[in-house]
C-alpha cells in the first residue's frame, strides 16, 4: 500500500511530464482528438484507483500510456466504426514495462508542431497546446486568457474540427518547411510565456503557471530538436527573464530594469540561461531569439546597471532589426544608443519612429522618448510625454510607475 498523499503527489507529477507524450501516442495511433483527451484522463483516474494499492510503477508514463491505450481500445470496440483503428492498435500494443517515453519522443513533436500549424489562427494554435500539450483544463486557459470558458471550448473544438476538415497532417514538416514551422511554434511559447510575465489583469498563480508551462514546453522542444539552435535561445530568454521575475514590481509599481534590486535576481536560472544560450551559439545559426537572449544576458550578468556594456546591446539590437525588423525593436535600438553614444543621438532615433507613425498609440513611444527627455533636462517637453504614455498604459502597474516619474519632476 502506498500512501495516499504520496500517490496523489506522483499522479501530479506524471501529469505535468508526461500527459502530452499520452495524448501524442493516441493521437497519433487514433487521429481522434476528443478521444485521446477523454482516454488519458481515464488513465490518470485509473491511476489515482490503482496506485495506492498496487504502488507507483517504476515507469509511470508507460503504465498511463498502456493503461490510456487499453481504454481507447475498450472505446472503439464498442463502436462499429472503429474496427479498422483496432487493427492498428493490435499491432501496436505493447506489455507495461515498454521503452521510457524520451526513447520514443516523436509523437510529441509531431503533436507540437500540429498545435501550432499556420492553418490555424494563431489564438487557436496557443489554446490548443496549452490544452493538449500542457493538459491545462478550458476553464484554466481561460481564465487565463481573461476569456469566458464557453468562448474558449468553441475555440479548441473549432481548432480540432479545422484539423480534421483541413486534413492538417500529423507530421512534423519536410525539411524545406521546417524554419517557417519551427518559426511558428516558437511564436506560440513566446507568447504563452510573454502572457503569464509580463504584469496585468489575472491572478499571479495563473500567470506563474503560464510561464511555467512555457518554459517546460520549450525544454521539452529542445530535447525533441537538439539540433536546433533557436528552441535553445528561446529557452535561454525565458530563463534570464524568469530569473528576475520578483523585483519587477514592487507594492503595484513597474519598477525598470535600472532600479532593480540584483541580489534578488535568480542566480542559478541566469546561469542556466547563460550556459544554454552558449550552447545555442556554438552551433553558429544565429536567429533572432539567440540574439535577444544574448541581450538578455547582457543585463543579467553586469554587476550593476552601471556596468552595463550598452554599445553590446546596441550592436545586438541592430543585428536583431536585420533579422526580425520592427519598430519596436528600432525603439529598443533607440534607448540603448541613447545610454551608449549620448542622449541626443537615442532621441533623433526616437523621434524618427515617431515621425514614421509606425508606433502610434503604443504607450512606450512617448515614455521611452520621456525618460531620455528627462535624462536631457527637457523637463516640460519630458512631463508632456509622460502623460501621454500614462493616457496609452494598458495596465495599473505601468500607469502607477508613470505618475510616479510625473511627481517625481
Amino acid at each position: 500500500m502506498t500512501a495516499p498523499d504520496d500517490v496523489r503527489t506522483a499522479v501530479d507529477a506524471a501529469y505535468r511530464d508526461e500527459w502530452g507524450q499520452v495524448v501524442a501516442t493516441l493521437i497519433g495511433l487514433t487521429g481522434d482528438w476528443d478521444l485521446a483527451e477523454d482516454c488519458a484522463q481515464d488513465a490518470f483516474a485509473a491511476a489515482l484507483a490503482t496506485w495506492p494499492r498496487d504502488g507507483v510503477p517504476h515507469r509511470p508514463g508507460a503504465w498511463l500510456t498502456t493503461t490510456a491505450r487499453n481504454r481507447v481500445t475498450d472505446r472503439l470496440r464498442r463502436d462499429t466504426a472503429g474496427a479498422a483503428k483496432l487493427r492498428q492498435l493490435a499491432v501496436l500494443a505493447g506489455a507495461p514495462d515498454e521503452p521510457p517515453v524520451e526513447e520514443i519522443p516523436d509523437e510529441r513533436l509531431r503533436l507540437i508542431f500540429t498545435c501550432c500549424h499556420p492553418a490555424l489562427p494563431f489564438p487557436a494554435r496557443v489554446a490548443l497546446t496549452l490544452r493538449t500539450l500542457a493538459g491545462l483544463t478550458t476553464a484554466e486557459i481561460a481564465r487565463a486568457f481573461l476569456t469566458a470558458e464557453p468562448a474558449m471550448a468553441k475555440r479548441l473544438v473549432r481548432a480540432k474540427r479545422k484539423i480534421q476538415e483541413a486534413g492538417i497532417p500529423y507530421r512534423v514538416p519536410p525539411a524545406e518547411l521546417l524554419p517557417q514551422r519551427l518559426a511558428a511554434v516558437l511564436a506560440v511559447l513566446y507568447l504563452i510565456f510573454n502572457e503569464g510575465y509580463n504584469e496585468g489583469p489575472g491572478e499571479e498563480d495563473v500567470r506563474r503557471a503560464l510561464t511555467a508551462e512555457a518554459i517546460r514546453l520549450t525544454r521539452i522542444l529542445v530535447r525533441l530538436m537538439p539540433g536546433e539552435p533557436e528552441p535553445r535561445g528561446l529557452l535561454a530568454l525565458m530563463l534570464l527573464h524568469e530569473a528576475r521575475r520578483t523585483t519587477r514590481t514592487e507594492e503595484g509599481v513597474l519598477v525598470t530594469l535600472e532600479h532593480q534590486d540584483r541580489s534578488r535576481w535568480d542566480r542559478a536560472l541566469i546561469d542556466e540561461g547563460v550556459e544554454t544560450l552558449d550552447q545555442a551559439l556554438a552551433v553558429r545559426r544565429t536567429g533572432p531569439y539567440q540574439v535577444q537572449a544574448a541581450i538578455a544576458a547582457c543585463h543579467a550578468t553586469a554587476p550593476d546597471a552601471s556596468s552595463t556594456d550598452w554599445p553590446q546591446i546596441a550592436a545586438l539590437y541592430t543585428e536583431l532589426a536585420r533579422l526580425a525588423p520592427s519598430p519596436v525593436v528600432d525603439l529598443n535600438r533607440a534607448v540603448a544608443v541613447a545610454m551608449a553614444d549620448g542622449i541626443p543621438a537615442g532621441l533623433a532615433l526616437v523621434d524618427g519612429i515617431a515621425a514614421s507613425g509606425r508606433l502610434d498609440g503604443y504607450h512606450l513611444l512617448p515614455a521611452t522618448r520621456a525618460d531620455l527627455l528627462r535624462r536631457a533636462g527637457r523637463i516640460a517637453e519630458a512631463k508632456a510625454a509622460y502623460e501621454e504614455a500614462r493616457e496609452l498604459a494598458p495596465t495599473d502597474t505601468e500607469r502607477n510607475y508613470l505618475s510616479g516619474r510625473l511627481r517625481e519632476l
